[in-house]
């Protein structure tokens, strides 16, 4: 029996991993993410259809033609690294304890225990946050469905069900607190009637409802990741985390705790593809402060508008103190991503 030389063995080794350029062996990640969009500047169009069909139309135009490009996207690699194993595994033992918290607050009667200000105060501004956040995931897939490298659409998807994570919880609460107060906390109408009417919220939901029409992959993303999701975690997570231990709702606030590990994740995702683009093409800057100065002021007006709702509370947050703690986690996030304002 006869060996195959060094040589033979060499490319079979290179066959075997021939969409990889770099000279080792991939990791699990990249093993199951690379290159799975195929059909980035694909000629003469994305998908195999008529190319002037409405879907490559679309792709051309709004991701092929977007101002947000660099030469190879397949270089970007997400922080966290999650495969789809590894994200179930981490989020369900997230899920575990978050029930198994809930479990033991219920045990304590804590939402009947609520004084009857503060549920007032989360049936007009957290619980139809579900309505924002519902706008929040469906951009967040917008974004990964239109990325240029599987390794940002697959980050973007797992932030996409991170929003539902926290849409489910905020509807649980709802139900739990329609139990032990009164019936229209859990009526999606009333609900929606306050997110729909509410002066306080409009401002923030003509923030998010113009996301849903921001287009360009790039635009898209930068609005999302670099303006809004910042600034609405900010205020829901860190703000309304603070606001929610003043007023003795420590369930609220641990929750806020725990999908803060979330906003960290979405952060770092968002930062690496920032300074992963800078890097390759740093003309890139004015494109993206451009965007942020688009964007930036409907999200002040929307926490400014938020914010008035803390006075609510029976024991508040001044307003003026919220919209500029919020303003400030902002520009301290732009400057890790070596962006202003």
């Amino acid at each position: 029996m006869t060996s195959s030389s060094p040589s033979t063995r060499q490319q079979r080794r290179q066959r075997s991993w021939s969409l990889y350029t770099e000279q080792r062996k991939p990791s699990e990640y990249e093993i199951v993410t690379h290159r799975l969009n195929y059909h980035f500047r694909r000629a003469p169009a994305p998908f195999e259809l008529d190319p002037d069909m409405p879907l490559n139309r679309w792709y051309l135009r709004y991701r092929e033609g977007s101002p947000f490009q660099v030469d190879d996207w397949e270089g970007f690699r997400d922080p966290a690294r999650l495969t789809y194993r590894a994200y179930i595994q981490r989020q369900r033992e997230r899920e575990l304890y978050l029930d198994n918290l809930i479990d033991e607050f219920e045990r304590r009667d804590h939402f009947a225990l609520l004084k009857p200000d503060w549920v007032c105060f989360l049936e007009h501004l957290y619980l139809p946050s579900r309505f924002a956040g519902h706008v929040l995931q469906m951009v967040s897939l917008y974004v990964s469905q239109m990325a240029p490298s599987s390794y940002i659409t697959v980050a973007f998807h797992f932030q996409g069900a991170d929003e539902m994570r926290r849409v489910q919880r905020s509807a649980y609460v709802a139900k739990a607190l329609s139990l032990a107060h009164y019936q229209e906390l859990a009526d999606s109408q009333k609900t929606r009637a306050i997110w729909e009417t509410t002066p306080a919220w409009q401002p923030a939901r003509e923030l998010l409802e113009k996301l849903l029409i921001a287009y360009d992959w790039g635009e898209a993303f930068t609005a999302l990741a670099l303006v809004t999701k910042p600034v609405y975690d900010a205020f829901f997570n860190e703000q309304l985390g603070t606001l929610a231990r003043l007023n003795g709702d420590d369930l609220l606030a641990l929750m806020a705790d725990d999908f803060a590990l979330d906003q960290k994740r979405h952060q770092d995702t968002a930062r690496a593809l920032v300074l992963y683009a800078l890097e390759r093409k740093p003309e890139l800057r004015t494109t993206l402060n451009g965007w942020v100065a688009k964007w930036a002021p409907a999200a002040h007006r929307a926490v400014e508008g938020l914010a008035t709702f803390f006075s609510w509370a029976p024991h508040p947050l001044e307003k003026k103190a919220v919209v500029q703690a919020v303003g400030q986690r902002l520009q301290d996030f732009l400057k890790e991503c070596q962006l202003s304002l």
